[in-house]
């Protein structure tokens, strides 16, 4: 039911900064780019936050395209993935293997049909705050826009941190961290005003310090 939702609701579309990579997205002529809350709330579906491609993402994908050399042959996590656009870049690049990490039941669906869109092998999770490293590389996108979920997952990244690679794409999120982050890229990435308050956002790519 997820699968036909997600289908009947979103367009086969491609990101601003990524055009190489296909997903199932939100667009003007989609239902669910309409949707108010109420109209979730009687489906049962949180905000759907999959069906678009946010700006941290499309950075993180950007530049693992044009760096596969620094992903080739490792084990990656995309943590919070979306609807998993870093994941498929992960995958595409030559990664050993991808996983994409959603709490979000409506999100794992997504992952899966657009990993398929793009003949990418990746394995969708639920939530893995609390797991042990089994990665060598960890992807967050846009992750420190509330406070509640930074300061729920920013303990658990700096732990995973003293194992593995843990890299951060924000467009200047309200909760980033003033320490401890290393920035390595800048990206400027088209927007739009429904989803942000500009129609493009600088987006920094860091590397987390372990604590």
């Amino acid at each position: 039911m997820t699968e036909a939702f997600l289908r009947a609701h979103t367009a086969i579309a491609h990101a601003p900064l990524v055009p190489e990579i296909a997903l199932h997205l939100a667009t003007e002529i989609t239902p669910i780019w309409q949707a108010t809350e109420d109209w979730l709330a009687q489906r049962d579906i949180a905000p759907p936050f999959w069906a678009f491609a946010w700006p941290g993402s499309q950075a993180l994908a950007r530049y693992v395209l044009d760096n596969q050399a620094q992903i080739a042959g490792k084990r990656v996590l995309d943590f919070a993935a979306g609807g998993g656009l870093a994941a498929i870049a992960c995958a595409m690049a030559g990664a050993a293997s991808v996983e994409a990490a959603e709490i979000d039941k409506m999100a794992l669906t997504a992952i899966t049909l657009n990993a398929a869109l793009n003949n990418a092998v990746i394995t969708a999770l639920g939530d893995v705050v609390s797991r042990t490293s089994a990665w060598d590389l960890i992807l967050c996108g846009d992750i420190c826009y509330e406070a509640p979920m930074t300061a729920h997952i920013l303990p658990w990244l700096r732990t995973m941190a003293r194992t593995s690679e843990v890299w951060i794409a924000d467009p200047g999120r309200l909760y980033l961290p003033k320490t401890g982050m290393v920035g390595f890229a800048r990206y400027v990435v088209p927007t739009t005003t429904e989803l942000e308050d500009r129609t493009t956002r600088e987006v920094g790519l860091y590397r987390l310090a372990p604590e």
